[in-house]
């Protein structure tokens, strides 16, 4: 029978706790989570008390502006989201071409991405500019027409903001779909042309069931991004003109100018029930 043994005089019982390495941890952890409590918590929960009176969506849903910029959110993101995604997949194809000029162009291609945003949509509305715009005065020198106030027509002006973000934001998710194809074995692609597949077939039965989990995920997180892009309808048109090509994430600069915080914070709240749906789906894909 075993007996058990008292600790003998002097000896301590060893007392489990935090091993230095934990400590450390813990210390290079409160800079993180200060700032996360400084720049991210306090100001969210400080914009929801603000929008916290039902006064305030009452004047917001008043304002013919908001509904005419959640129209123009929900075109902004259809058509914008659905064009890129489809052209990026597309252009995969393209570029995963084992050519060297094509890996040269690649590089001209990524160019609009990894440039900074304000100096290339602050170009391209100099670019419009109706007086002496190069677009019209090209168009003047060419038909000895005057070029069309590009930006005056709210259709004219929503359609080049959307063009605008295509043309940014394509080179991004063009080289994740390029990854996702180069993940592809080659030799399915060899075995289906032993079989005489065409190139349709190919698409079809080898590379969309590869890239769909990958597309279906970048259409998510595409839209979740686009849906708090602020530069390409605030810089390119500014909301206007008259104010009707607002979408939700410009909406809000409109009610500070007007010195209108509540409204301001309000218009950022409603566009909750969209993204949170969004953020659930999409982080329900990735725990798959």
């Amino acid at each position: 029978m075993a007996v058990e043994q008292s600790p003998r005089a002097g000896e301590r019982r060893p007392v489990k706790g935090m091993t230095s390495w934990e400590r450390w941890g813990l210390v290079l952890l409160i800079p993180y989570v200060l700032l996360f409590l400084v720049f991210v918590l306090y100001p969210v929960g400080y914009g929801l008390w603000l929008a916290r009176q039902p006064a305030s969506y009452v004047k917001l849903f008043d304002d013919p502006i908001f509904f005419r910029s959640v129209i123009n959110t929900l075109v902004f993101l259809g058509v914008g989201i659905n064009v890129k995604m489809m052209v990026a997949l597309f252009l995969s194809g393209f570029f995963v071409q084992d050519r060297k000029w094509i890996k040269w162009l690649s590089l001209l291609f990524i160019l609009p991405w990894a440039v900074p945003s304000i100096p290339t949509i602050l170009s391209m509305r100099f670019m419009l500019n109706p007086e002496w715009g190069v677009i019209n005065t090209l168009i003047f020198k060419l038909t000895g027409a005057d070029g069309p106030n590009w930006l005056n027509d709210p259709t004219l002006a929503l359609s080049l903001s959307i063009l605008a973000h295509i043309w940014k934001s394509l080179p991004f998710w063009t080289l994740i779909l390029v990854a996702a194809r180069l993940a592809i074995p080659a030799e399915q692609y060899e075995a289906a042309a032993v079989d005489g597949a065409s190139n349709w077939q190919k698409f079809q039965f080898i590379t969309w069931p590869s890239l769909k989990t990958v597309y279906l995920t970048s259409l998510l997180l595409s839209t979740i991004w686009s849906l708090g892009d602020f530069n390409s309808v605030y810089l390119l048109t500014g909301g206007g003109p008259a104010d009707l090509t607002h979408v939700l994430a410009t909406l809000g600069i409109r009610y500070l100018r007007l010195d209108q915080i509540e409204l301001a914070m309000a218009s950022i709240v409603v566009a909750l029930p969209l993204v949170l749906p969004l953020v659930y789906f999409m982080m329900k894909r990735l725990s798959k």
